[in-house]
């Protein structure tokens, strides 16, 4: 299925762009995903999702198969597997900026295909969930964009403090050189930390985020359950009659 969204951060395209490249910094945005690894290029990672009483976790990669600085346009292509099940995400995911007066507006268009229990909920139940989630990214994004100020999306101020997992790993770094435990004699600079979503990060309640749409599919078949119970009982009734 083809899933269309937009929306608008108050930043210039330039900056939008850069944000949007900076998979670290704004996967807290993403509900239920947790990175474990990026290389600039592929992403690897979970992401968990909660149908009624069952979490899912799904276990996949994403990595861009266009970056087009000059035109501010990318391409993502994602798949996942549950960890616990046969069902399977895929999704190419292609995304354009346009500045416009007030900052930059984005353009996304999903191509989803989704097997297993998500699948149940079908198109239009899909296509309310991402209208939210895009909603929900989209605010998170402006407001780290704003918090962030005139800094880069890629780099830290000079006087910008460390988050907590990049402390830790200084810190560990400064207890190893104090032990002589540095790295061997020849060997080049140890790779910088990844800094990743909270893996803990509640999964994606796709009933909760549906809401309304979920509510009426449920209240529409109650209701349609109903009137089959009332035409049995009535049938049954005419032939005790008889």
């Amino acid at each position: 299925m083809e899933l269309r969204h937009e929306f608008t951060v108050p930043v210039p395209a330039d900056e939008a762009w850069r944000a949007l490249l900076d998979i670290e910094r704004i996967a807290p945005c993403m509900p239920g995903a947790a990175v474990e690894s990026f290389d600039g290029e592929t992403v690897r990672g979970t992401v968990k999702v909660k149908v009624g009483p069952i979490t899912l976790t799904y276990r996949g990669t994403a990595s861009f198969q266009e970056k087009d600085g000059a035109g501010r346009r990318m391409v993502l292509s994602a798949n996942g597997k549950e960890t616990r099940g046969t069902g399977t995400a895929r999704a190419t995911v292609t995304g354009e900026l346009t500045e416009t007066g007030g900052g930059t507006r984005v353009s996304v268009v999903t191509d989803l295909a989704v097997t297993g229990r998500p699948a149940q909920f079908g198109r239009g139940v899909l296509a309310e969930v991402g209208d939210r989630l895009v909603g929900r990214f989209a605010e998170c994004l402006a407001g780290k964009l704003a918090d962030g100020g005139a800094e880069t999306a890629t780099g830290a101020g000079p006087d910008r403090e460390p988050d907590g997992e990049a402390a830790a790993a200084e810190a560990a770094a400064e207890t190893a050189a104090g032990a002589g435990a540095g790295p061997p004699s020849g060997a080049g600079p140890a790779a910088p930390a990844v800094r990743t979503a909270d893996p803990g990060s509640k999964p994606l309640d796709l009933v909760r985020t549906a809401g309304v749409p979920v509510a009426k599919r449920a209240a529409a078949g109650a209701a349609v359950a109903t009137a089959l119970a009332a035409v049995a009982l009535a049938v049954r009734r005419a032939r005790h009659r008889r």
